[in-house]
């Protein structure tokens, strides 16, 4: 039994979700709450509302008992990235990319 939760379109980079994503790759579900609830960086407030999603569904569509459940595996892909413009000296302006990033959790035995 495996189960998903995916988030899209999260306004943080994936290099800085990554970073956290590999902290909790694996563990038991207790465990990985635990990493996230006391990390303090922006992309494990982000992650932890994914695996919450995740567990769940694992109740709701499953019916499963949730203290058996490990982070089997977790995805962060680049999404589109949001185009800006900062004005600079002499009219020209700077390009700014403000990027996304696609989190994917699943959540197994």
């Amino acid at each position: 039994m495996e189960v998903k939760a995916i988030h899209k379109g999260a306004h943080i980079s994936a290099q800085k979700t990554r970073i956290v994503a590999d902290q909790i790759r694996g563990l038991p579900i207790d465990r990985a709450l635990n990493v996230l609830t006391f990390s303090p960086k922006k992309a494990a407030v982000i992650l932890k509302k994914v695996v919450e999603s995740a567990i769940a569904n694992v109740e709701h569509n499953e019916g499963a008992d949730i203290d058996e459940l490990r982070v089997n595996s977790v995805f962060v892909d680049k999404g589109t990235s949001l185009k800006r413009f900062s004005a600079r000296a002499k009219g020209r302006g700077n390009r700014i990319e403000k990027q996304t990033c696609h989190i994917t959790v699943t959540l197994g035995n």
